[in-house]
């Protein structure tokens, strides 16, 4: 196996697998022979017969949970929609939101599938259908105008964090997706990463947290305009 087809393993046990996903990975195959490579596939030359339980976006880093029996993965499925899961992430976005170290903020507008633009999501009111985020400042590099941010999707939207981020005016710094130029141009990648799994084990019900700290390299930030 090449060196960069392996499997990063944060946990593992009889029932379940805690893995470090790097951006640019698939989690499970896409369509066509160029898109077999995926997180899941890599990880079940050492552990066959592993069940996909969530996903991560291709461009996004970190933490993903994966099953070892069809038990396990049908109640960390259930974990998942009854959100169970605690789920934390690291970003860098676009100007200076909030005030670092201060509160929890919240993002709370509906998001709707852009049927005409597909992949893409929009904010759309009229579908009525409710997506939150809690987002908290870390730090923040006033002469780069970006904010280093924690988030924490309290729903589970496809793109949420990255939309959400957007609406508000402040992308994430190399979002192909949604971000606009000047902070696409800032990273060489999405720098949005899954950084904490917590969630009680399936079977003996243990209390179980992972964090994985974030990996973003040495990012060459150019000014941006601060935005407020």
């Amino acid at each position: 196996m090449a060196a960069d087809a392996l499997v990063q393993c944060v946990h593992a046990d009889d029932d379940l697998l805690v893995l470090a996903k790097p951006a640019g990975l698939l989690c499970v195959p896409g369509r066509g022979p160029d898109k077999q490579d995926c997180l899941s596939a890599r990880t079940a030359q050492h552990w066959p017969g592993v069940l996909v339980v969530h996903r991560l976006d291709q461009a996004t880093s970190g933490l993903v949970l994966m099953a070892r029996n069809p038990t396990a993965q049908r109640l960390l499925g259930r974990a998942f929609e009854q959100r169970q899961v605690h789920k934390r992430y690291q970003a860098v976005v676009a100007g200076l939101l909030g005030e670092a170290g201060g509160a929890w903020g919240e993002i709370a507008l509906p998001i709707a599938a852009d049927w005409e633009r597909r992949p893409l999501r929009v904010i759309d009111p009229a579908l009525d259908k409710p997506s939150l985020t809690r987002w908290r400042a870390v730090a923040q590099d006033a002469a780069a105008g970006v904010t280093h941010v924690e988030l924490e999707p309290v729903t589970g939207r496809t793109h949420q964090l990255r939309v959400h981020l957007a609406a508000i005016g402040h992308p994430i710094l190399g979002d192909a997706l949604y971000a606009d130029a000047a902070a696409l141009a800032l990273a060489p990648r999405l720098l949005l990463h899954a950084s904490t799994l917590a969630f009680d084990h399936p079977v003996h019900g243990r209390a179980c947290r992972f964090d994985l700290p974030a990996d973003f390299g040495q990012i060459d930030l150019k000014p941006l305009p601060i935005k407020r």
